[in-house]
């Protein structure tokens, strides 16, 4: 069974950065394409970004060049690095991984970003 734990999601000030950690489990980690997004409060849950088997990543518009992700294919750990955040970067962060025909999530962690 897939299985994925987000952490890292915390309280911040606006410029302040925060880097959330998504563990995967049940799955050969290298071989996979991990995708992070977010859902503020009342509003529709949207991409963040993804990073390939071999590492490439895409950002949407909103986070490119604040936000940086990366992978840990020994410890089995994309990590989001999010740097400069906005008040409207406040929200649940998700995890997701697309394996055998199906989307797997986290259950997220939270940041909010408020002075």
């Amino acid at each position: 069974q897939v299985h994925l734990v987000e952490s890292g999601g915390a309280l911040v000030q606006p410029g302040g950065s925060l880097r959330l950690s998504c563990v995967a489990s049940g799955l050969n980690f290298r071989l996979f394409r991990f995708e992070w997004h977010r859902q503020a409060p009342e509003k529709e849950r949207e991409y963040v970004g993804s990073i390939a088997a071999g590492g490439t990543t895409n950002y949407t518009d909103s986070v490119k060049e604040r936000f940086t992700i990366s992978r840990d294919n020994v410890w089995n750990r994309v990590y989001l690095q999010m740097n400069n955040l906005k008040p409207e970067d406040t929200a649940r962060y998700y995890c997701k991984v697309s394996y055998a025909s199906r989307n797997f999530w986290g259950k997220g962690t939270q940041v909010i970003v408020s002075s």
